[in-house]
């Protein structure tokens, strides 16, 4: 019998890599995607749009119908609010989305049917407020905004459903970039000017706190990890990092080397207006048990993510895109 996969999310990052890798191996792909999605345009063509169902996360009854008639083995969850900085704005929405419809979409996965394995994207943002050289699976969940909040919700709503026989797992994800990524995202936003410096359009690169720490890995090996994590018989819950932390200043000034701007630390500026107070100074995940459980390596190297990314931006660029 032919697998079937269920995508939230599919037209992100994550799940258009995804869809591109299940489909690969033989695997049928849905998706559920938001009414009047203008990405939807985009999805890979290995996606069938008779396959895409529309629903809003927070639109239960849709969800089911679209669970029902998909009837999918494997369920992504990898859809909600991604913006850390924009769930200050929106703390009660950022809630209801990735938290109270993640949950409702988890339970109503598993009553659809039972042998179902729900893969759930949780956040390396439900550690935040504990120090840590690094964070594994067992770390205490100490969120410290309302984004991570609504990721603890329902990361730990998953695991007292698996406690009670629910095929869960939870990935708990550390930043992870490609040429995907949108470019609301610092580190887009960082390849795309060094791109425009490079080609003499703009001068400096402005951004926030340039001392943050963070652990970049490459989206597409993490998308790996969730398909083996749904292959395993018994759901559990695996920190996806690199074990190592780069700071956004590396990350600028690789971006800048690999564009060729030959000034690259002049180049950078500290803007006020993107500093938050609340962002915790370092994030790095053990990705240990992940290695060990689902022998999970990944492939790209920060410095070779980097150079992926600018140089998308850079064809991009030239393309007048």
């Amino acid at each position: 019998m032919t697998r079937r996969a269920l995508i939230t999310g599919i037209t992100g990052q994550d799940g258009s890599y995804l869809a591109e890798s299940l489909a690969a191996s033989g695997v049928e792909v849905c998706g559920l995607v938001r009414p009047g999605d203008p990405t939807v345009a985009g999805l890979p063509p290995v996606v069938d749009p008779a396959r895409l169902f529309t629903a809003d996360l927070t639109d239960v009854a849709a969800v089911r119908r679209a669970l029902t008639e998909c009837a999918p083995h494997e369920v992504y969850h990898l859809a909600g609010m991604s913006s850390v900085a924009a769930s200050w704005e929106d703390p009660v929405g950022t809630g209801h989305v990735n938290g109270v419809a993640a949950v409702a979409l988890m339970t109503a996965a598993v009553e659809a049917n039972p042998d179902c394995h729900v893969v759930f994207a949780s956040s390396a943002e439900i550690f935040a407020g504990v120090r840590a050289p690094s964070y594994a699976e067992d770390a205490a969940i100490a969120p410290v905004t309302p984004y991570g909040t609504s990721k603890a919700y329902a990361h730990l709503t998953a695991r007292v459903l698996r406690e009670h026989g629910a095929r869960i797992s939870s990935a708990i994800l550390f930043n992870h970039e490609s040429p995907r990524r949108p470019d609301t995202f610092v580190t887009r936003r960082i390849t795309v000017s060094a791109a425009r410096i490079a080609a003499g359009l703009e001068s400096h690169l402005e951004l926030g706190n340039l001392d943050a720490r963070r652990d970049w890995g490459w989206a597409p090996d993490y998308v790996e990890a969730m398909r083996l994590m749904a292959a395993q018989e018994r759901p559990d819950d695996y920190v996806l990092a690199t074990g190592t932390a780069h700071s956004v200043r590396e990350f600028a000034l690789a971006a800048l080397t690999a564009a060729g701007v030959a000034d690259p630390q002049e180049r950078l500026r500290v803007n006020p207006e993107f500093l938050r107070t609340a962002d915790a100074p370092v994030l790095v995940g053990n990705p240990g048990k992940a290695q060990r459980e689902l022998g999970w390596r990944r492939t790209v190297d920060f410095e070779g993510l980097v150079s992926a990314m600018v140089e998308a931006d850079v064809a991009r660029l030239r393309a007048g895109l």
